[in-house]
């Protein structure tokens, strides 16, 4: 039986290649992603321990309730310290740091790799007795000697186009600096190799910028051959300041910091893994179909087999054998692939300036079992149905030239546990259509339903495809007897048209309700991003902890093209036990930069003691215009009356509350600075020109965001566009595996229908009707397969709305027609195109010979 499995696997090679591909995909997508997590945590780990290589251990300071009021942390640090560290037994050398965050500008003008404020590093370059910095080697020109000038590391050099006495801007925590670029370095640090940015500058300059005058952030110290970083630690701590500074070794370290860098880019890894998953669903749909259609076709062998003495379980396990023959292949091919996927996933998921470390491909053992395990495992799994009703064959009824029907007991089965499916499906979709929770229980849910939903349909799909066909026969109807016949081709063998649409179906399914949830979403953040605001641009910071230079809104207003420049200060509102936000306007120009509806009272009362709260915060608190409200503001956080003024509707622009400039401003975190600016222009609309003048007037501070209108709904829909992205990369999926499977299928049909190819060629028709007859079939499976596919994409899509509509504030049900459209175009394109090489086989073969050989 085994040498029964190897012919049959080498009888069908062309069939089989395409359900080799199929899984190939799958596996490569697998084993590609950990091979690429194994590489990047081992680059990781690499850039850790090189760069923490020499360091044994580093002193920090330590928050302390010792420590005198007002005095920084930092102040511990000090050059007698330093001097204390050198003398300690077993210290090699000392290497004094002042590190911090520094955002640079690129030679545009734009911020540098500005979303990862983590990875934004400032350094003092500090050289040894060599007057090299061990740890940032010049690779160019010289180390920075005043606090006119700067180095970089090459990476940040060629990501912001710099060159060497090229003036760079920059900034820490306020006003904008120029520095001229004197010098470029290597680093290991994983921070900056994963996407960041390094700025060095002079000790003296660093110190005054990221500690005080004549103080460091922290100390690094060298161990003697021979010393421990464990026993080093343990010989500086009484050396320290008890409580106000702290020795770590360098091995914590560099483990501290890989596992952080990790943890913000876990997420890279997921994204192909939902692709593998995807791509091994679909596909073992057309392994399904692949095999059921091969045992089918030897219904006569196998009968031969079976009388001639071969048992239930030879027949299963040969037909199992050619499955795992079949996933070997697919394994060791999608393994290869695998590899490549891996070499070019960092190229990929590392666009633009975010760039990932580099490092060899790490190959282990976990990739190449998982490869073995779902290659072999899906394929073998997927074949376990076929070959059980390959061993049901009975060697009489097998012997009969017309292929059997199913049962009539056997289809009401299946109608029935389809119709169970489908209410339990629909009905819990229906059920969570009206909670608005998007709690993880309920996602959990929503997710169970589709799935649900998706099997009840392809269970019914057989039972379907009848009306279906039937209906689509119509337009192909219009192409006479050759649209006849697709149509009665399509319905010849509905279990099988079912499974090859079944592909398309979950595809088109995903993404259709992706589509929907997405789109909707967008314009929920659309409407949610411009809702009650009347400015043309915002200025805003890039973290809480910023501000923006008041004088920065009085340039704001200069510039051309301004008509108001309203500044608004952010600060948290601490009200009811709970923290809320308050923003802090100028009552005269409110009116010209927000939009706000009033349900009672008016913006003109607000001043010192006076203020306006949204109406979900009035009706937690029962406030009502003329009310005093217990609050507190910003830092102080004592709780003073505050008589309510005015009652909006919610606002996002606003936020819970709104109050005079001056009393919210004295009390942010920096006091006396804003946290946004609200421009209006003279015409009323944004434009390049007046954008860039924006810009300039800020100093084209990299720690501040300049954004109109459509720059902000960008931003609020980043995680929208991932979703997309993912959809369309599902698509991109089901289409190539639906394509296989519509290409193996016609394959087989034309195999099949050889004699009846044979009578029509007879009988006058010519080779262009046979290309069109089979041609017409494709479409016909991938309009049925697409129908199904939006009607259960689209109705999922509307039931979960609520859900997201619990998560997105203004979320509503919107169809994408448009792409659901181009979605519908694509599939039948696809069918079309799928059924180019069958059409042409079977309008090759000459009559007479298909009569003869049929």
């Amino acid at each position: 039986m085994l040498r029964t499995a190897l012919r049959n696997v080498l009888a069908h090679k062309a069939r089989l290649a395409m359900t080799v591909l199929a899984v190939c995909l799958g596996v490569a997508f697998v084993s590609g992603t950990l091979v690429f997590a194994d590489s990047s945590a081992a680059a990781y780990r690499a850039a850790a321990s090189k760069n923490f290589a020499g360091i044994a251990v580093t002193v920090t300071p330590k928050d302390s309730p010792d420590a005198p009021p007002g005095e920084d942390r930092t102040s511990v640090l000090d050059d007698a310290l330093v001097r204390k560290l050198a003398g300690v037994p077993g210290v090699a050398a000392v290497r004094p740091t002042a590190d911090g965050s520094a955002t640079l500008s690129a030679a545009d003008g734009t911020p540098l790799r500005a979303g990862k404020a983590w990875a934004n590093l400032g350094a003092a370059h500090v050289p040894g007795a060599n007057g090299e910095d061990g740890r940032y080697p010049l690779v160019e020109g010289r180390a920075p000697r005043s606090g006119e000038e700067i180095a970089v590391d090459g990476g940040t050099a060629a990501a912001g186009r710099f060159r060497l006495g090229d003036t760079i801007t920059l900034a820490t925590d306020g006003p904008v600096m120029a520095k001229r670029l004197v010098g470029i370095v290597a680093t290991k640090d994983t921070r900056v190799t994963a996407g960041g940015t390094l700025a060095l500058f002079d000790r003296t300059t660093a110190q005054q910028l990221f500690a005080s005058p004549g103080r460091y952030t922290g100390i690094d110290l060298t161990a003697t051959p021979g010393t421990g970083q464990a026993e080093l630690s343990r010989r500086v701590a009484p050396v320290l300041p008890a409580g106000r500074a702290e020795a770590t070794t360098g091995a914590a370290q560099a483990a501290q910091q890989a596992a952080h860098v990790d943890t913000l880019t876990r997420g890279h890894a997921k994204l192909p893994l939902v692709f593998a998953g995807v791509s091994l669903f679909i596909g073992s749909f057309l392994i399904v179909n692949t095999f059921t259609m091969l045992v089918t076709r030897r219904t006569r062998e196998i009968a031969l087999l079976r009388a001639i003495g071969a048992s239930r379980r030879q027949v299963a396990g040969s037909v199992l054998a050619e499955a795992a023959l079949l996933g070997l292949v697919s394994s060791a091919a999608g393994f290869l692939l695998g590899i490549g996927v891996a070499a070019v996933l960092p190229g990929l998921l590392g666009t633009g300036q975010d760039t990932l470390p580099d490092g060899p491909l790490v190959i282990g053992p976990r990739p190449v079992v998982a490869a073995l395990g779902v290659g072999v495992g899906v394929t073998v799994l997927a074949a376990w149905l076929p070959s059980r009703r390959a061993a049901r064959v009975a060697p009489v009824e097998a012997m009969r030239s017309a292929q059997q029907p199913p049962s009539a007991t056997r289809t009401r089965i299946r109608a029935a546990g389809g119709l169970v499916l489908l209410v339990l499906g629909a009905g819990l979709l229906v059920s969570l259509s009206g909670v608005k929770d998007a709690s993880v229980q309920n996602l959990q849910d929503a997710m169970l339903a589709c799935g649900v939903l998706v099997v009840a349909l392809i269970v019914l799909a057989p039972l379907l495809a009848a009306p279906v066909i039937r209906l689509a026969g119509r337009l192909t109807g219009r192409f006479g007897a050759v649209g006849h016949l697709a149509r009665e081709n399509a319905l010849r063998d509905p279990r099988r048209t079912a499974a090859t649409a079944s592909t398309l179906m979950i595809s088109t399914a995903l993404v259709a309700g992706l589509a929907v949830v997405g789109h909707s979403t967008a314009q929920a953040l659309d409407r949610q991003a411009a809702a009650g605001l009347g400015a043309d641009y915002v200025i805003g910071t890039r973290t809480p902890t910023q501000g923006i230079d008041p004088a920065a809104v009085q340039r704001v207003a200069a510039a051309a093209g301004v008509r108001t420049a309203a500044a608004v200060a952010d600060v948290s509102l601490f009200v009811g036990g709970g923290v809320r936000q308050i923003a802090g306007v100028e009552p005269a120009a409110v009116d010209a930069v927000m939009r706000l509806d009033f349900v009672d009272g008016s913006a003109k009362e607000l001043g010192p003691g006076r203020i306006a709260v949204s109406a979900t915060l009035a009706r937690e608190q029962g406030l009502a215009v003329g009310d005093r409200l217990d609050a507190g503001i910003g830092r102080g956080r004592d709780l003073s009356p505050y008589t309510v003024v005015g009652v909006y509707r919610d606002n996002p622009v606003a936020g819970d509350a709104l109050g005079d400039l001056g009393e919210v401003r004295s009390s942010g975190f920096l006091p006396g600075s804003v946290q946004r600016i609200l421009v209006t222009t003279d015409d009323g609309a944004a434009s390049g020109a007046v954008g860039k003048r924006l810009r300039t007037a800020v100093g084209d501070n990299p720690l501040l965001k300049v954004q109109d209108r459509a720059a902000l709904v960008h931003e609020a829909a980043g995680s929208v566009g991932d979703l997309l992205t993912l959809m369309y990369g599902l698509l991109a999926i089901g289409v190539v595996i639906s394509a296989l499977g519509i290409v193996n299928t016609l394959a087989m049909s034309v195999s099949e229908r050889t004699r009846e190819i044979g009578v029509l060629r007879a009988i006058g028709m010519d080779r262009a009707g046979v290309r069109r007859m089979v041609r017409l079939e494709a479409v016909i499976v991938a309009a049925f397969g697409t129908l199904l596919g939006l009607a259960g994409g689209v109705f999922s899509a509307w039931a979960v709305g609520s859900l997201a509509n619990g998560a997105v504030a203004q979320y509503a049900f919107v169809l994408p027609w448009g792409t659901l459209l181009l979605v519908c175009l694509l599939s039948l394109a696809v069918g079309a195109a799928a059924a180019v090489v069958p059409a042409r086989r079977a309008a090759a073969l000459s009559p007479l010979r298909a009569v003869a050989e049929g």
